[in-house]
């Protein structure tokens, strides 16, 4: 037996529990009922934003560089995405648990969030022209007030995708009515869109002459790089608004009156509950009263992701050093190795798109989701291990291969380099599954106990971005300790990958038999 079901009023269900609403409570159902392809649209909005952050990963680089952002920024400038996720992403889940608007609850949430990344994808790809009509100088020298604006845009970026993708994800709940085989799709459609996205993004960054279908990018502020930059981003707006304005019209919520949400708010508060606190109280309360299925699903993803990030934020950084044996700035090697991470990534990408429409099929295959979750963890735990076998192939190879008084470093045989990117390309198998299973079961728990799949999908996030600032902080030194280099960070990674998979299998409860769980919640 896979592991105990979790069924309506067993004793995984607390009352009170903050995340914990009555059977009966209000819940969002939609004016229409939630066929398959009202959910794939709903789930392409994924592609939108993906193709914008796939941009941003293969050619914010330069960009930045163009700007001159000083060094010490980068760490401030990235670290506002795990910071904004754990703040905005629950806010927005929790006031979308209780939005009374006639557009229905979670619509002018992905609305509002899609404009703001239009709003962002502007101040960044016009950072340097802006910068340069209020005063700063051409020039290989730093742009202060262009810095200031790719900052701003940078921040609102981050508050504009977790505005729009967890609001995003909840109405694929919703959508799913409680319904295992739904929700399992619904977020299987959303990796899947999430991969079309990388592709995308990755085929326009690669292109290096985009700029020339829109010739008025490149300007006397703006090189090649920064022009390309604004040509995809501009591509980008218009997919997401298109695919947003699509989903929004076809799938259409009903309004809820205050009455309805407060009587849900009454009905918290007769529990026990912390129904009537602020937003911050509601999020504490929704920490501490956990229940078990749900606190050991945050514990399971907090370590996938601490496996997961070290190797998502150094993978090509990796593939420039490690294998291909180059310096930052120094020579074309770490460039080259630069690059064929870059083609790893789209390779991850293809890899992660089809596997997302095979999801349902291999769970079935091995017996549920969460031993699926649990055998793809051991398959990120052999991979970032791996890594160490082929750098040390990369640096025997390069031992045995170099040239007396030669700065240049021989580049990577075929084997070397093949073994590399094979590892780019089996990690999207357990990619696929972390960007759908884990917010499946949380969907499906809630739903189970009844709770706002708002807020507990923003809770879910918290186990995704601590560990994400807890890679940022400690990976650097943890890795100097060791003498530098990547390694260090991913031999952690699949240690917590190892741990990950033995909690899926051991402690995971197996989700209830598939059913409309939770009573009102669906269209009709």
């Amino acid at each position: 037996m896979e592991g105990r079901n979790i069924k309506n009023g067993d004793n995984n269900k607390i009352s009170g529990s903050s995340l914990q609403l009555e059977k009966n409570s209000i819940s969002p159902p939609l004016e229409v009922e939630a066929t398959l392809k009202k959910l794939g649209l709903v789930a392409s909005i994924a592609a939108g934003v993906q193709f914008g952050w796939a941009l941003q990963l293969s050619l914010l680089t330069p960009y930045v560089q163009l700007l001159g952002i000083p060094h010490t920024w980068a760490a401030y400038i990235w670290l506002c995405g795990p910071i904004s996720g754990m703040i905005v992403q629950p806010l927005v889940g929790y006031y979308s648990d209780r939005c009374t608007s006639r557009f229905g609850r979670r619509r002018p949430f992905i609305a509002v969030g899609a404009a703001l990344v239009a709003v962002a994808v502007f101040l960044i790809g016009f950072a340097a022209d802006i910068g340069h009509a209020s005063g700063d100088p051409n020039g290989n020298v730093p742009k202060p007030r262009a810095i200031a604006v790719f900052v701003v845009g940078f921040w609102i970026l981050d508050v504009a995708n977790n505005t729009l993708q967890g609001p995003c994800r909840a109405l694929l709940a919703d959508m799913a009515a409680g319904s295992q085989a739904k929700t399992r799709y619904a977020n299987a459609f959303f990796s899947f869109f999430m991969a079309l996205g990388n592709i995308g993004g990755y085929a326009a960054g690669s292109y290096s002459r985009l700029y020339t279908v829109f010739p008025f990018t490149k300007t006397a502020a703006c090189d090649i790089y920064c022009a390309n930059l604004k040509s995809c981003f501009f591509i980008s707006i218009t997919l997401l608004v298109i695919l947003t304005i699509l989903a929004l019209s076809v799938v259409r919520e009903r309004q809820f009156s205050i009455d309805e949400i407060q009587e849900e708010e009454d009905l918290k508060n007769a529990t026990g509950g912390c129904a009537r606190l602020p937003f911050f109280g509601q999020l504490i309360g929704a920490l501490k009263d956990l229940p078990k299925p749900m606190l050991i699903l945050l514990l399971v993803t907090c370590l996938n992701w601490i496996a997961w990030f070290p190797f998502l934020l150094f993978d090509t950084d990796w593939m420039g050093k490690e294998v291909y044996g180059g310096k930052v700035g120094e020579g074309k090697a770490y460039d080259m190795g630069v690059h064929a991470g870059a083609l790893g990534l789209m390779i991850n990408s293809v890899v992660l798109g089809v596997m997302s429409l095979s999801i349902e099929g291999l769970a079935r295959l091995v017996g549920g989701a969460k031993r699926l979750w649990g055998i793809v963890n051991i398959i990120l735990a052999v991979c970032l291990a791996m890594t160490v076998l082929v750098t040390k192939s990369a640096e025997h190879y390069r031992d045995t291969h170099h040239v007396a008084g030669s700065t240049i470093p021989p580049l990577p045989p075929a084997g070397v380099k093949g073994g590399a990117l094979a590892i780019f390309a089996v990690l999207g198998i357990p990619l696929a599954i972390t960007f759908s299973i884990p917010f499946a079961l949380a969907s499906i728990f809630s739903a189970n106990s009844g709770a706002g799949q708002g807020l507990s999908l923003g809770v879910l996030n918290l186990a995704i971005v601590v560990p994400q600032m807890f890679v940022s902080v400690t990976s650097g030194p943890w890795d100097a300790l060791f003498g530098g280099g990547n390694l260090p960070a991913f031999v952690v990674g699949a240690v917590a990958a190892t741990a990950s998979a033995i909690l899926s299998f051991t402690m995971l409860p197996s989700p209830p038999p598939d059913a409309k769980i939770g009573g009102s919640m669906g269209g009709h």
